[in-house]
């Protein structure tokens, strides 16, 4: 058996909550399907690392990073951060630029037992993570972003053609996996020259997949069909800004923004980071909902199970996804979607039903 290293970045918040019950749930899951422990390494980020090493995303964090297999990362509060760290880059920010961490993928699912704007959603948000309009992530060097007047700020909204292909590839190698639709997300009736590319090349990386079904819609008019008939999509892929819109829509849509998880992947590395912010109005209550940091931790074994051929975390990363779907199904579940468990005792369920 194979045993891999994990880092453990808890952040902000709500972090030091929900990240250890995702690690308790991995640690059983991990016993469960027969494979080896993870070696768990923990590393400092956050407002916790500018006290002790005088920056949120430390330079020992990002050489210590180098040397693990994938990591967990907490939420952020990078709002809160004392200057000159609340103008820098953020921490996730940092990490994704750093590793060429281009594909966000970033599912929303609806649960039985709990409430759901649109009942039996079940899709995916596939987004373009390095470039688009997130001007701080779109450059080599500086941010994207400049002032040539007091009065003036101008942003840079940049769309490649490799980085549109990448990412093409990765949402349509997924479509394949599951119902064969794939839906592309532009605005390239005003913004022609940018999105437009966008569109274009997704439509040409379709010729490639020709068991997909494709359609595309504008950014503003997806988000109307997604509040009407989620139910109806599949796999959606679309650049930056509007992935990261999207993808908070549809988790709430799919049942609460606390349920919806997401890794950050390049071919060769990945990172498991819940899709929702730090909360830092209820963090130390145990009431943060833990399932989308326990989900993307799910999601994390199986991009490891395929990448190293190790079925046991794919295993691991199932017994996960069907023990968070049966407690919630029982009744029990965090107040955001009606119950009354706190976090610590919703990752006890879960982890108790992994070694059912």
């Amino acid at each position: 058996m194979t045993s891999y290293r994990l880092g453990v970045l808890e952040g902000d918040g709500i972090g030091p909550e929900i990240v250890p019950a995702a690690v308790q749930v991995v640690d059983a899951a991990l016993a469960a399907a027969g494979a080896a422990p993870a070696e768990w390494v923990d590393l400092p980020l956050g407002v916790s690392a500018i006290g002790t090493h005088g920056d949120a995303v430390p330079e020992s964090t990002l050489t210590a990073l180098e040397g693990l297999d994938a990591w967990l990362l907490g939420p952020h509060d990078s709002a809160a951060y004392p200057e000159p760290h609340r103008s820098r880059l953020n921490p996730s920010g940092t990490i994704r630029k750093r590793f060429d961490l281009f594909a966000n993928i970033r599912p929303a699912k609806s649960f039985d037992g709990a409430d759901a704007v649109v009942p039996g959603t079940d899709l995916v948000i596939v987004r373009e993570n390095t470039q688009g309009f997130y001007a701080d992530r779109s450059t080599y060097k500086g941010t994207g972003e400049f002032m040539p007047t007091p009065d003036v700020a101008i942003a840079m909204g940049i769309i490649t053609r490799p980085a549109v292909e990448r990412i093409a590839v990765e949402a349509f190698e997924l479509a394949t996996r599951r119902r064969g639709r794939l839906t592309i997300v532009h605005k390239a009736n005003v913004l022609k020259l940018t999105t437009g590319l966008f569109r274009d090349v997704c439509h040409e990386v379709a010729a490639r997949y020709p068991q997909v079904s494709v359609d595309d819609f504008h950014i503003d008019a997806m988000t109307v069909h997604l509040v009407r008939r989620a139910d109806d999509f599949d796999v959606i892929v679309t650049e930056n800004m509007f992935g990261d819109i999207l993808s908070d829509l549809t988790g709430e849509i799919a049942g609460s923004l606390g349920i919806a998880p997401s890794i950050n992947a390049s071919h060769e590395r990945a990172m498991a980071q819940a899709a929702h912010g730090s909360a830092p109005d209820i963090a130390g209550r145990d009431l943060a909902n833990p399932i989308a940091m326990i989900l993307s931790s799910a999601m994390l074994l199986d991009w490891l199970g395929a990448r190293h051929q190790d079925p046991a975390l794919a295993g691991a990363a199932t017994l996960i996804e069907t023990a968070v779907a049966d407690t919630v199904r029982s009744g029990t579940s965090t107040r955001d979607m009606g119950g009354t468990a706190g976090t610590r005792a919703f990752a006890e369920a879960v982890a108790a039903g992994v070694k059912r």
